[in-house]
């Protein structure tokens, strides 16, 4: 008989990078056999907070009727693609009691510990509290920008220590575990770049394929550095998601499937978010990430593990570096320990699902 495995995540949020991270690590455990389904956890406030957020992603900059119509049919065109993931029945957030048995749950990719997370700090279902379940894993789970010289309280490490395994996708994660519970972690990829092809973008890159924009509130020496490269070389920038005003184009009603295939397709990604980042390397994309405290933690693991950390750049960056990041190609070394985490990181999933 097939063990039934349940995948706990923030499927929900109105976040490209949420919503990818969660439909590949559940669609690769079903294409290995497996019985997975993404646990759809409910709560009213967390919806509201969600779409006010989706409204309003650029505060203290406010949307204008407009964008707040755009970014509306967005969230709407997210929902409607949530629904055709595989879901388990739904259940409310605050009692997971009612949410079923499971022979192993998979909490994470996604910010799932993250303390400092505006509406999910502190559920105590990520951390595996009330989850009716044989075994419980996590992989690649992440505390976000809640950094590891806080440390956690007597009752998140109790909590984490019921783990039988615990994976996760940065150092500074990692750090927290370790000293939380006394016991050794280990780092495996987002599940966005884990379970991909080796490439996936086209061999060719035309006159007019577009530089993608993804995030926003960018620092202005970069807006105004990548529009006067953009714009000497004739190139179109898109900003999906989020409005930039330095881009040539708006696309802020995008649902998953338009970013999907615009950040495959790109000439060069521009951003400051981890998941622009991840696509970008997933299909072998030259791109420029801007730091930002939220993302530091994140973003700087990733880069340095595959072993891009020039990639990211400050408000001081000088002018040159710009036009000299986003045209030099990502290179075999990158490739080369992109492969290796894979291999280690399937082993690491494999002793999980079998253990």
């Amino acid at each position: 008989m097939t063990a039934r495995i349940g995948v706990l995540t923030f499927h929900r949020c109105i976040n490209y990078g949420s919503y990818w991270q969660g439909r590949h690590l559940v669609n690769g455990l079903r294409e290995r056999g497996l019985d997975a389904v993404l646990l759809d956890h409910r709560s009213t406030a967390v919806d509201r907070a969600e779409f006010r957020c989706a409204l309003q992603p650029t505060l203290p900059v406010r949307s204008t009727p407009t964008d707040r119509r755009l970014y509306r049919l967005k969230a709407e065109r997210f929902l409607q693609d949530v629904e055709r993931l595989p879901l388990s029945p739904p259940f409310d957030l605050d009692e997971p009691s009612t949410m079923g048995e499971y022979d192993l749950v998979v909490v994470g990719s996604d910010e799932v510990w993250n303390l400092f997370h505006p509406w999910y700090g502190g559920q105590r279902l990520f951390y595996g509290d009330g989850i009716k379940a044989d075994r419980l894993v996590s992989y690649a789970a992440s505390f976000g920008n809640y950094p590891a010289d806080w440390g956690l309280d007597t009752e998140h490490s109790d909590l984490l220590k019921k783990f039988d395994i615990i994976t996760v996708r940065d150092e500074n994660s990692r750090t927290l575990v370790t000293t939380a519970t006394g016991r050794e972690n280990e780092l495996v990829l987002d599940p966005c770049l884990q379970f991909a092809p080796e490439r996936l973008r086209p061999a060719l890159v035309h006159d007019d394929t577009p530089v993608a924009v993804y995030g926003h509130t960018f620092s202005q020496p970069l807006s105004q550095n990548i529009r006067r490269w953009a714009d000497d070389k004739g190139h179109r920038l898109i900003s999906i998601g989020y409005r930039n005003d330095w881009a040539h184009e708006q696309l802020l009603d995008a649902g998953p499937g338009v970013f999907y295939e615009l950040l495959q397709n790109a000439r060069a990604v521009v951003t400051n978010f981890f998941h622009g980042c991840v696509f970008a390397i997933r299909n072998a994309v030259p791109f420029l990430c801007e730091t930002s405290p939220y993302r530091s933690n994140k973003v700087q693991g990733l880069v340095t593990a595959l072993g891009c950390p020039w990639r990211l750049v400050s408000d001081q960056a000088p002018d040159a570096l710009y036009p000299e990041i986003l045209e030099t190609p990502l290179g075999p070394t990158v490739l080369t320990r992109l492969g290796e985490m894979r291999a280690t990181s399937d082993a690491v999933l494999r002793r999980a699902l079998a253990s």
